[in-house]
Parts: C-alpha cells; sequence; structure tokens
C-alpha cells in the first residue's frame, strides 16, 4: 500500500512494490499461506519491511504508538519482522474484516466484536491462521502481525533501491 498513494499518507512512499521480510518471518508466512489454501483461501499483503527513514515520516503525521511505532525505538516492521496482511478467496478478492486498512479507529481493535457474524468468522481465521505458524497479534489492527522473534532483529534504514540490488 506504501508503494501507491493509497494509504494515510495520501502519497507514495516506497519506491518498490515488493515485500521485503527476514527470511524466518517469510518462511512463517509461507506456511500461513499453505494452510489457508487448503480452505480454498490466501493471503493479501499490504506492507513488510519498512525503512526507519518512512518511519519517520508516519510518525510526524501520526505520532500515536497505538498505531505508528515512535521511530526513536523503531517498529516491528523497520526489523523486516512484521506484515500486514488480509484474507482474499481463490479469486483474489478481499474478504470483509469489517474496517479497511490504516483505520485507525477502535472499530479495527483486534478484540473488536461488534460485527456481524461473518467478519468475525474472517478475523478469527486469519488471527488464528497467524498465530498458529508463529506470529503474534497487535492489539490495535486486525491486519498486523509480527514474528514471535521481531526482538532480536535490528531497526533497518536500507532503501528498496539497494534490496533490490542485492536481491
Amino acid at each position: 500500500r506504501y508503494a501507491t498513494p493509497l494509504n494515510f499518507m495520501h502519497r507514495t512512499l516506497y519506491d518498490s512494490k515488493r515485500c521485503w521480510l527476514r527470511r524466518g518471518t517469510a518462511n512463517r508466512l509461507s506456511h500461513v499461506q499453505q494452510e489457508l489454501k487448503k480452505e480454498g483461501l490466501g493471503l493479501k499483503i499490504m506492507d513488510g519491511y519498512r525503512p526507519l527513514s518512512v518511519q519517520k515520516k508516519m510518525w510526524k503525521v501520526k505520532p500515536n504508538p497505538n498505531y505508528v511505532a515512535d521511530p526513536k525505538v523503531g517498529s516491528m516492521h523497520n526489523r523486516g519482522a512484521a506484515v500486514d496482511v488480509t484474507l482474499v478467496d481463490a479469486k483474489g478478492n478481499e474478504l470483509p474484516m469489517g474496517t479497511g486498512y490504516d483505520d485507525f479507529t477502535k472499530k479495527a481493535h483486534i478484540d473488536n466484536r461488534n460485527f456481524p457474524p461473518d467478519i468475525l468468522r474472517n478475523r478469527d481465521l486469519l488471527k488464528k491462521a497467524m498465530l498458529d505458524s508463529g506470529f503474534i497479534a497487535f492489539r490495535t489492527e486486525w491486519w498486523h502481525f509480527a514474528d514471535v522473534s521481531w526482538e532480536k532483529y535490528p531497526v533497518e534504514d536500507i532503501d528498496f533501491r539497494e534490496l533490490e540490488k542485492g536481491k
């Protein structure tokens, strides 16, 4: 999403549409995808690694640690160990989750149960699939999950062009 202006910043922040993750985090995510495929579903990835320089820009616009990590400590995304995802059907259509991505209201909180049964089922399915594969959930964003090992990775500020060179 941050490789387009369709985000809370309303501007393009990434110069790459690829999702970069730590190898272990990517392996965990691959396991989730394999498990969901058995049910005719899949994942749509909206964000992964985020350079610290981008985190600083986000913090200037939304300095609220419930939604954007303070760049002084860095985020799980800055470590390449967090991913923002949603569920899709076999045709790639997003399943309803009750709110859109980057919704900074209590409706987006992962424990919000004030939704119709189909939305609760979708949220619960996503959360269970992610937790069962070694991720932890983030309280205020139903889409945000981090590798249980996220703290062992350093905060990075590697530009996407550099990552592209080393692929």
